[in-house]
């Protein structure tokens, strides 16, 4: 049985935006070059805008909109933009479809930049990537906006409140990916208490429940983006699965239907450029399970016997292709 496949989280762009010489086609560089995913058989890709915490981030936010653009101009037989009408006639595509996010909205505004300077750079990224699949507001360090989720005891600012509000009917949704668990609280709670219109998801988290890891989620959490209505993609990198044990990833998975997210569950392998780090603890990055885009065929083929064709359908693609279909409508 084979199903063609939608990831929520890789770091392509930022790939092709610090590393000389970068190419999106490089399959011994990156495990989300272009080539992986056609060999995937993956027909949506969602492409991070990755920044840290630093001065350059606006202009290193800027350029990945700018290459986001220029994949899918250079490179229109392979890429295409997954925009409602791609996802509407999901059936007819040949090309892996695109969509942009934005990983740490520092990216729009460091830590001195005006709130007009702040809302030109939302606009301008918008504008060049044309929708966003989501925005996380932090990445693991605090910034402006909040608390990352290596921090503990700071939550969401009075910054990342203005953002939300700036957020709030574009349907686009807010990632809990990246938060402090204070940092997921106050986005929920500012959301209700305000109604506004954003979706909630996790787009590269795993369980908490099955591996105690600050980048994990909460059950509670969990079930809060499923009661909402939104996806939670899980993520292959070994530190957050069990360094150890490559079939805990089954039990990541088998957890989020167990706790509600029949519709809900869908893959964020997290696919990034690894050569750069120098901590030897985290080589390698992925288990050969899951090291590159290719082996989503097999994996699928390994989870036949232990989820039904219609929970193998959800986790493949259709969970995250309704969720898309629908904010998009």
């Amino acid at each position: 049985m084979s199903f063609p496949i939608i990831d929520t989280h890789c770091d392509l762009l930022s790939y092709l935006a610090k590393i000389p010489g970068a190419n999106p086609y490089a399959k011994d560089e990156i495990a989300c070059a272009i080539p992986w995913l056609q060999d995937g058989n993956v027909r949506m890709q969602i492409l991070a805008i990755y920044t840290d915490v630093r001065a350059e981030n606006m202009s290193l936010a800027t350029r990945q909109a700018q290459i986001f653009s220029e994949l899918l101009e250079k490179h229109e037989n392979d890429l295409a933009f997954a925009d409602s009408a791609f996802l509407q006639n999901w059936d007819k595509q040949n090309c892996v479809g695109i969509k942009a996010s934005v990983e740490n909205a520092a990216g729009f505004g460091n830590e001195d930049a005006s709130w007009e300077e702040i809302y030109r750079q939302f606009d301008s990224i918008l504008a060049k990537v044309k929708s966003l699949a989501y925005i996380s507001l932090t990445h693991h360090t605090e910034n402006r906006f909040g608390g990352g989720n290596y921090t503990e005891g700071i939550g969401l600012k009075d910054d990342g409140k203005k953002l939300l509000d700036y957020m709030a009917g574009k349907r686009i949704p807010v990632d809990l990916s990246h938060t402090s668990d204070l940092l997921a609280a106050g986005i929920l709670n500012h959301i209700d208490n305000n109604k506004l219109d954003i979706p909630v998801i996790a787009s590269h988290s795993n369980f908490r429940e099955i591996w105690k890891h600050p980048r994990n989620l909460t059950d509670e959490f969990a079930k809060e983006i499923i009661n909402r209505g939104g996806i939670i993609g899980v993520n292959f990198l070994r530190a957050f699965l069990d360094p150890e044990v490559p079939e805990r990833l089954f039990d990541h998975l088998f957890h989020g239907f167990q706790i509600g997210g029949e519709k809900s569950i869908c893959f964020g392998a997290d696919y990034f450029y690894t050569k750069d780090f120098n901590d030897p603890e985290r080589f390698p990055f992925y288990f050969p399970l899951v090291e590159d885009a290719s082996k989503y065929p097999s994996l699928l083929k390994s989870l036949e016997d232990k989820l039904s064709p219609e929970d193998l359908e959800g986790l493949a693609y259709r969970n995250a292709l309704e969720f898309y279909r629908k904010i998009q409508s």
